[in-house]
């Protein structure tokens, strides 16, 4: 079956360069008149009167007003630009808004490495996920458009990255993705294409004001799915692009998406979740890495004993916490802390004793959905990572010498993962407030990295260490300490 591909018209000032794909075909010029932004409520939809009762499609009973109530059901039919990827949740969220009255259009985003990297591994999981796409689309008669965001992806979003991980830093590829690209530089491209608002399978819920509320804010909560929630990885949007956007899936839960694409008969309805970054689809992230910024062999140093243990590959293969990829005897050890100069990472075996834990840090570069954001001494939740976890905190607002602003935050409990560059959302019961993006400057509580093993990181000639030291396991080492006790 031939595969409706184009590019949009719109777009080709920004594709300038880019590999455009075969058969690409214009947009009729009828669907690029521009209409004014409707607001719509979908926290207080209903079915619209205009399906005649409740809609059978593939099985599924549309009457069910809880499927349709992220999905701006109820109103008069919106236009609709859905982002798919070939997974079963941006699929089941393209069938709500077309079961829900919309007129939808489908758009696949291609960037840069997909072709770059296709003869660098010997799958090409993009080819997979356009034809399930496809597939999808052609059931339901919807149409389905690929574009190509090369240039934007490698400007927005991968050179940051690297830059990022070149200072010492972890950034979230994920979160740079939605606010740059999916509902940002794809935002901008269809801009004057006449859609309303676009949707994708993201798991989270807007609520918008009431279509007279012209000046009211749109609202990120949770889902209804707290474990699969990802209102983490959107929690950086601006309320410009928050007012634009639908997420169908945030009234229901992964088991009941999982359930009505097998109603629907989809033929992506076994496909197992995608578990990498945003856009690297198969791609480990370690290989990306590694074919952006290469390797650089460095020392692995115990940070309590300066005791040399052995090399890595290089310190940005490496965040804070971690603890896979060490390839180091008698563990667990952690990765407590890095020497960006001297490429050496510190690892120690004790990063969960109660004197090595983290409890207070600080976030800058702060986004909030309202202009207000939290008051001083305010107790939140907040998640420094994309999981079900939750920390209580409280924060405090403090000026900077630039006359920005900075967020305080102290845990009620201690994490031992904070790394610097990653984001950190923060939480109002079911609301989303916004987030920033935590700092490399900690307070006291720093990890305690010994004299020797700091003068060990800065010497020059590091081939004078020699040999890594033997490690001991742990209970050797308990075992030595316990006999050295009865002997004293």
């Amino acid at each position: 079956m031939l595969r409706v591909v184009s590019t949009l018209p719109a777009l080709r000032p920004l594709l300038a360069g880019s590999t455009l794909l075969l058969n690409a075909r214009p947009l009729l010029r009828s669907r690029l008149t521009r209409r004014p932004f409707r607001a719509v409520s979908s926290s207080t939809a209903s079915p619209s009167s205009s399906s005649s009762g409740a809609r059978d499609f593939g099985g599924v009973d549309f009457g069910d007003e809880r499927l349709l109530r992220c999905a701006a059901a109820g109103r008069a039919p919106l236009r609709v630009a859905v982002l798919v990827s070939g997974g079963v949740d941006s699929s089941v969220a393209l069938r709500l808004l077309h079961a829900a009255g919309h007129r939808c259009t489908a758009f696949y985003l291609k960037i840069w490495f997909q072709e770059d990297f296709r003869n660098f591994w010997s799958e090409c999981p993009w080819d997979d996920d356009l034809k399930y796409a496809q597939a999808v689309c052609d059931k339901i008669d919807v149409p389905l458009e690929v574009v190509h965001l090369s240039d934007e992806y490698w400007n927005h979003v991968v050179s940051h990255i690297i830059n990022e991980y070149r200072s010492g830093r972890t950034p979230n590829p994920d979160v740079l993705c939605n606010t740059r690209i999916k509902f940002g530089a794809f935002l901008e491209a269809i801009e004057n294409l006449g859609f309303d608002y676009i949707a994708s399978g993201h798991y989270a819920h807007v609520v918008h004001p009431s279509p007279d509320d012209v000046e009211g804010p749109s609202v990120l909560q949770l889902s209804k799915d707290k474990v699969k929630d990802q209102t983490y990885f959107l929690s950086h949007l601006s309320q410009t692009q928050l007012r634009r956007l639908l997420f169908p899936l945030g009234c229901i839960t992964k088991d009941e998406v999982r359930r009505l694409a097998a109603q629907m008969d989809l033929p992506n309805q076994d496909r197992k979740d995608s578990q990498g970054i945003c856009f690297l689809g198969k791609v480990k992230f370690s290989e990306f890495v590694e074919r952006q910024i290469g390797e650089m062999e460095g020392v692995l140093l115990e940070a309590e004993t300066g005791d040399y243990l052995g090399t890595h590959r290089g310190f940005w293969f490496y965040t804070i916490g971690q603890r896979q990829g060490l390839r180091l005897p008698g563990g667990p050890w952690y990765v407590v802390e890095k020497d960006v100069q001297n490429n050496v990472v510190f690892v120690s075996r004790n990063y969960y004793s109660l004197d090595k834990r983290r409890r207070t840090f600080r976030v800058g570069s702060l986004n909030w959905f309202s202009n207000s954001g939290p008051t001083n001494n305010e107790q939140l939740k907040c998640k420094v990572r994309h999981s079900p976890e939750f920390h209580d905190c409280t924060v405090t607002q403090e000026q900077t010498s630039e006359n920005g602003v900075i967020l305080v935050v102290r845990l009620s409990e201690d994490d031992q993962g904070l790394a610097a560059g990653q984001f950190a959302a923060f939480y109002r019961d079911n609301l989303c407030l916004g987030s920033g993006i935590i700092l490399d400057s900690w307070d006291e509580m720093n990890f305690p990295v010994c004299a020797r093993a700091l003068e060990i990181a800065r010497m020059e000639d590091k081939s004078r260490l020699g040999k890594p030291v033997k490690i001991m396991n742990l209970e050797h080492i308990v075992k030595s300490e316990k006999e050295a006790i009865e002997v004293a």
